[in-house]
């Protein structure tokens, strides 16, 4: 990605939305971006399973874990498996774990934290629906773009490429 979300932000104020939130990136790559798949669960990762074992095709897996840091929703083996499926990266209003994993792991990842717990695995939750992030509403197909200065979503234009 060679445009930087600072930029986009101040180029256009109308479309790009700020998730207004304390982004910690924990992936190799620090930047990426592509259309929205989304889950909405708390505490419990076996959505986010089912989503990052299905053909990534260059979205990225925003998880709407309600800010919880009780349990991880991602970790390595599940960055792993969504970058093994061609997933562009995974933003989680949440905890992620195996930090020194997933530093290695060729996919973008943003999360609010960090807890060694995993979350359970009943498939609690829901999936390719509006959830929200830092005050934006991410519908499944919005562009999202990411890097170390935050998230950007295009609420206007969900299915133009930048």
């Amino acid at each position: 990605m060679s445009t930087r979300t600072a930029d986009l932000s101040d180029a256009d104020d109308d479309r790009l939305r700020p998730c207004v939130l304390p982004w910690r990136s924990f992936g190799a790559h620090s930047s990426f971006q592509g259309p929205a798949s989304t889950v909405r669960c708390r505490d419990d990762n076996g959505l986010v399973r089912a989503a990052v074992q299905e053909p990534g095709l260059g979205r990225v897996l925003v998880v709407d874990g309600g800010g919880s840091l009780a349990t991880a929703l991602v970790g390595d083996n599940l960055a792993g498996t969504a970058a093994a499926n061609g997933w562009a990266g995974v933003v989680v209003v949440g905890a992620v774990r195996d930090v020194v994993a997933l530093a290695t792991t060729p996919i973008g990842v943003l999360a609010l934290g960090v807890v060694p717990r995993r979350g359970t695995d009943g498939g609690l939750g829901e999936r390719d629906v509006a959830v929200a992030a830092g005050g934006v509403v991410v519908r499944p197909g919005a562009q999202v773009v990411a890097d170390e200065d935050g998230v950007l979503v295009d609420v206007l234009h969900p299915d133009i490429s930048m």
